[in-house]
């Protein structure tokens, strides 16, 4: 029952419940099965429906994280999953607790993170009388991610673990479990059952062939590189076949910035002239033109995480899908005549030089408003090599995307491919709570602060430091500059400018600045990472200036 007298002593209950693992409540055999997974953190807002899972990890030392909003447990579940490549949790209340999850869960899903999300349900022997936010959340949850009702106590610990390993096997993602009230509150014995080991099988397909036979081999290395492992691997096949390598979302910083094969700002001479395009880890999508704009006769290779990755829509040379680590170790393996790259990598490092010269300018611009490349200009140089910076914003982080170097992988976090704003403090939560001994900077367009601006309120409440920065040009930028350049006007495009988010976030009890004048961004930046404390500089732009993209939204 939700109703009544206090509860049982707490000291004792925790005493009984953990000297016999196997008896309890049915939000006990849920944190048993995560304590066995090795979940150390729950993403989660409070709700009736759940209160047994936050007894269970109250009795189970899992840390509880709440938010203010359930889409930021769930975007911070996913943030966790793929900062730490392991298991991300969050737990929601029934209804509404998970339709406001639903954007993070689609999220998830195309960032291929595997994500757990547990939520109550309204209880099963009332079903279909009108409980408190009863609907049937499996219908709609299923197409995002696989979704069960456990309607058996004796299922959940089997029915969770299974969600969990199912989440953490390529193809990766989200996966969705709700628990009737009546199933949580129930007491009885349950058994964790243990894990199952993963099996891979596939097939050399003569990659390495392929290599020896080019002139101008080029690697776009993705996302499933950093959550396969593969770094390693990548570096060992990049220096033994002399391939220059380009990344993209979290495959940045599996070949550090500065190593002499990186290469960030030469992508479309690299893949428009290269006779061999090998794309790791990342799918040809609207990022890599749909595999289109490649050389005519260049020969294409994909591998990924799992053969169904694949691409059907590009003629592919060759491909292979399975873990990268071993994929792409193989392939370094079987290298046994590196071709000849120094004219191609000679002729990229000048393209690659020439664009970061041309950016000087922009980087030291002394203008007012504010360019928000100045703003990069003096942050650059204030990261710590292995500094975490996550990106929520269009324009305004689209400029951190092609100037922000990663040095280490797992430095760099962004919405990816779905492209969801309020991404931000989720994020920065998890990366703070992984690594508390890092630098964690999150870069914020105003428009998508407006997504989860309370989450800042969690940051402070939970003491979790981070740098937030706010390039902030009164305007939904990635919008109203191509809507004008199509249409000669633009609408709905406008927000109040200059607002006054440090505020907001001194209210919070963190710190606030403003800057408006180029010369105090350093010094304000400066001590911000010196506080030690959860900071907002607010940064006021020239909202005339556009990010001069060249993809488009098809």
């Amino acid at each position: 029952m939700l109703g009544g007298g206090p509860g049982p002593d707490r000291a004792v209950y925790r005493a009984q419940t953990m000297n016999a693992p196997h008896q309890g409540h049915g939000g006990l055999a849920v944190t048993h099965t995560l304590k066995a997974l090795g979940v150390t953190n729950l993403f989660t807002l409070t709700g009736g429906h759940i209160f047994p899972i936050f007894d269970g990890a109250v009795a189970d030392g899992i840390r509880l994280v709440d938010v203010r909003h359930e889409q930021s447990a769930a975007f911070a579940a996913e943030g966790w999953a793929r900062l730490t490549r392991s298991l991300g949790v969050c737990a929601v209340t029934a209804g509404p607790g998970v339709t406001n999850a639903m954007s993070a869960l689609a999220q998830a899903r195309f960032n291929q993170a595997p994500v757990l999300a547990l939520a109550g349900r309204a209880p099963a022997f009332r079903w279909g009388k009108g409980s408190l936010q009863e609907i049937d959340h499996v219908p709609f949850v299923d197409p995002l991610a696989p979704a069960r009702t456990v309607n058996d106590f004796t299922d959940i610990p089997t029915a969770v673990m299974g969600a969990a390993e199912d989440a953490l096997s390529p193809r990766r993602g989200p996966r969705f479990l709700d628990f009737p009230l009546d199933v949580l509150f129930s007491t009885g014995e349950f058994e964790v059952p243990a894990r199952e080991p993963q099996t891979f099988d596939f097939e050399e397909a003569g990659v390495g062939r392929l290599i020896e036979e080019s002139e101008r081999p080029v690697i776009m290395a993705g996302s499933n590189v950093f959550m396969d492992g593969a770094e390693k691997a990548l570096g060992s096949l990049v220096e033994r076949a002399r391939v220059p390598a380009f990344m993209n979302g979290q495959g940045r910083g599996c070949i550090s910035a500065d190593h002499e094969l990186a290469f960030a700002r030469g992508r479309s001479q690299a893949l428009s002239e290269a006779d061999l395009v090998i794309v790791a880890g990342t799918p040809f999508d609207f990022r890599l033109g749909f595999g289109e704009s490649f050389a005519p006769g260049a020969k294409v290779v994909h591998l990924d995480s799992s053969p169904d990755l694949i691409a059907e829509h590009v003629g592919l040379a060759a491909s292979m899908g399975g873990p990268l680590n071993h994929v792409l170790e193989g392939i370094a393996d079987s290298v046994e005549y590196p071709p000849d790259t120094k004219g191609w990598i000679e002729s990229l490092r000048a393209t690659e030089e020439a664009e970061r010269e041309s950016a000087q300018a922009e980087l030291h611009a002394t203008s007012s408003p504010i360019h928000p490349m100045r703003i990069y200009g003096e942050l650059i140089p204030l990261l710590e090599r292995d500094a975490i910076v996550i990106g929520d914003g269009g324009d305004f982080v689209s400029y951190a995307g092609r100037e922000v170097p990663s040095y280490e992988p797992g430095c760099w976090l962004d919405p990816g491919p779905f492209g969801c704003l309020g991404v931000g403090p989720g994020y920065s939560m998890a990366a703070r709570l992984a690594h508390p001994d890092r630098q964690v900077v999150l870069l914020y367009g105003d428009g998508a602060l407006g997504f989860s601006g309370m989450e800042l309120e969690s940051l402070v409440r939970l003491n979790l430091p981070v740098v937030a920065i706010v390039g902030n040009n009164g305007i939904w930028g990635l919008e109203k500059h191509p809507m004008r350049a199509l249409y000669g006007y633009d609408v709905a495009a406008e927000l109040q400018p200059e607002l006054r988010y440090d505020l907001m976030m001194a209210s919070f009890g963190g710190r606030g600045e403003f800057v408006t004048d180029p010369d105090d961004i350093a010094p304000a930046l400066k001590r911000a990472f010196a506080s030690g404390e959860p900071t907002l500089v607010n940064v006021a732009t020239d909202p005339s200036i556009a990010y001069p993209r060249s993809s488009n939204l098809a």
